[in-house]
């Protein structure tokens, strides 16, 4: 008998459907409830851009005697680069307000929307820093770069 395939796919485009969040305050991370999700700003409309927000594993070699095979076994995740792209406005009033240097908080990344039941990606974190894009041609831009401070809550239900 074959193996079952993989349910087929609901495909999407995700400018319009995808939202991230800045949440100050979150008491459980891992299961936010959706009380704190309201409380945070959608992001989404101002990002250009965004690198990163996953994790990347390692692997730890353990060879042993018995074999000339050297095994691995998962090793420490880290999170790469973190930023986001933001669009400045001319009356300064945007993301530098919100995100300035050392500000602690959650990037919540709804990649299907915002929409409950489905999954979602939590990541604390603490602004690292601002830099302000200087190409003439481009629209004002800001790079806001992240440092993720705890493992961040990978796939979990939307409230």
């Amino acid at each position: 008998m074959p193996a079952t395939p993989l349910t087929p796919t609901t495909r999407y485009f995700p400018p319009g459907v995808r939202k991230v969040y800045w949440v100050p305050t979150i008491s459980n991370y891992n299961a936010p409830t959706r009380g704190e999700l309201n409380a945070g700003t959608d992001l989404s409309a101002e990002i250009e851009t965004m690198n990163g927000w996953s994790l990347q594993g390692s692997t730890v070699d353990v060879p042993d005697m018995g074999s000339r095979f050297t095994s691995q076994v998962p090793g420490r995740l880290t999170s790469a680069q973190n930023d986001m792209t933001i669009y400045m406005s001319q009356t300064s009033n945007d993301v530098r307000s919100l995100l300035p240097r050392d500000t602690n908080g959650y990037v919540v990344c709804l990649w299907e929307g915002d929409v409950t039941g489905q999954r979602m990606d939590v990541f604390p974190v603490r602004v690292v820093t601002q830099a302000n894009d200087t190409v003439v041609d481009d629209p004002g831009k800001t790079t806001i770069s992240f440092a993720i401070t705890k493992l961040p809550a990978i796939y979990i239900t939307i409230p």
